[in-house]
Parts: C-alpha cells; sequence; structure tokens
C-alpha cells in the first residue's frame, strides 16, 4: 500500500474496515422524548463553553430511538441539549449523549463531535404511559415518563423546532495529549418528515453518577413534554468556531 493509497482510502478507522461509513446518514421513524425542565442557571453557566451564550435556565432531556439509520442500524440515545445563541443565531448546545451503539459513538465523535458515551437507553411504551430510561454502568440515571398521545401538536411548528442548529464541542487530542482538534461545530437536520407529534404530563428523575453526571443540572420544574415520530437526515457540519486559531 502506497502513501497515495493511504491519502485516496483515509476517511476512518480501521483504514481497511473503518467503524462506520460515510455520511449523510437517514433515519427512518425516528422516535423522540423530549423533557424540557428548568434548572439551576449558575450550574449552567459553569459548563456551557464561550462563545456560546447563555440564553435561560433551560434544558432538553432526550430520549430517542432510532429502529432504521444508514449505517448504524437500531439502537437507542439519549441526552442533554441547552437552548444557546452564537453570533445571535439561536440553537441547542448539546452537552451530554449516552447511547448503546459503537458505530454511531464512533462517527458522531469524529466526525462531528458529538459527546457520546456508552450507555443503556430505551424508549418504551408502557400501557398508558410513554417511558425512557437510561442506565449508567447498571446503575438507572434517568426516568422519563409522559402521558401517551394525550394532545396533538402542530406538525409543521415540529418541523420548525427539529431544523434549529445544534452546536458541539469537538475535542481530539494529539499524540502527545495536547489539542489537536478543539472548535464549535454546527449542523442542522434536514428532509424532516413529522409523521406525528403528540404532548402530554411528562415527569423526568435524574440520580447522580460519578461517570454520567446528568443530575448536575438538577430538575427544578418540568415545563413540557412531547413525543415526536419523523424521518430525517442527519447531514454533516461545519466549523463554526476554533479554539487553536491563530
Amino acid at each position: 500500500m502506497t502513501e497515495n493509497d493511504v491519502r485516496r482510502n483515509a476517511f476512518a478507522m480501521p483504514l481497511h474496515n473503518p467503524a462506520f461509513p460515510p455520511g449523510p446518514y437517514r433515519f427512518v421513524d425516528r422516535e423522540f422524548l423530549i423533557i424540557t425542565y428548568r434548572t439551576d442557571p449558575e450550574a449552567l453557566k459553569k459548563i456551557i463553553p464561550a462563545p456560546l451564550q447563555f440564553v435561560e435556565p433551560i434544558v432538553k432531556f432526550e430520549f430517542i430511538k432510532m429502529p432504521d439509520s444508514t449505517g448504524f442500524g437500531h439502537y437507542c440515545e439519549s441526552g442533554q441539549v441547552i437552548p444557546v445563541t452564537l453570533d445571535g443565531v439561536a440553537g441547542g448546545y448539546v452537552h451530554s449523549m449516552y447511547l448503546n451503539d459503537h458505530p454511531p459513538i464512533a462517527g458522531g465523535r469524529e466526525l462531528w463531535g458529538f459527546p457520546k458515551k456508552l450507555g443503556n437507553p430505551e424508549l418504551q411504551v408502557h400501557t398508558d404511559t410513554l417511558m425512557g430510561t437510561l442506565d449508567y454502568s447498571d446503575f438507572r440515571v434517568a426516568t422519563g415518563t409522559m402521558g401517551y398521545k394525550h394532545k396533538t401538536l402542530d406538525n409543521d411548528t415540529i418541523k420548525k423546532s427539529l431544523e434549529t442548529p445544534a452546536f458541539l464541542l469537538k475535542i481530539i487530542p494529539h499524540v502527545d495529549g495536547t489539542p489537536r482538534i478543539c472548535e464549535l461545530v454546527q449542523y442542522s437536520l434536514t428532509d424532516i418528515t413529522v409523521k406525528g407529534a403528540w404532548s402530554g404530563p411528562g415527569a423526568l428523575d435524574l440520580h447522580p453518577h460519578a461517570l454520567a453526571p446528568i443530575a448536575d443540572l438538577p430538575v427544578l420544574e418540568v415545563i413540557s413534554a412531547v413525543h415526536i415520530l419523523s424521518d430525517l437526515t442527519l447531514p454533516l457540519g461545519k466549523v463554526a468556531y476554533d479554539y487553536l486559531a491563530k
């Protein structure tokens, strides 16, 4: 194999059999439970990286089931998204993500900078309740519940919310342990079809864990609970801010 062969074929590791295929990535019947809650503003300010700007003490806790995704298969994901702005553009800062499938963990971290760790989230209907759970190292760290389809929401409004930009802090170290890449990445979901959206009474219970510190952003008040079924595409992103640029 020549140097040119390496350069031509280099996409992801391992070179001869990458952990994930090239994107963009299409998701069919992607299902969300999003519980929006009020939290401690001082706790939020400590974890939002500049130049992202604090908006209000709000967190969106997401449980997502993805039964049909390009190259990634069938998996579930859970995590926290914080409303922020960057140069006046409103979006969501993805603070934490836990999922149960290696290709989207590797691809998410290496391509965009998603803060993904291995966990065991689930999203299921239990009789009259939509329930999302997140376990980390065999310990229950989050439980979200919502009354199943109590009120139908407007699909166009939900589509606009899903199109909101998201921001990620991508960090990849050099071989000596110093940062090789340290940047804010911005992306927006595309080709969105909302198949249904509903609201209902919601509740969220978070538990402290040393390696899954989601409870560091405590639940002071649940504001809303939304259930969404959709098809969408996750495209590649762009660099919105480079911390290492001179």
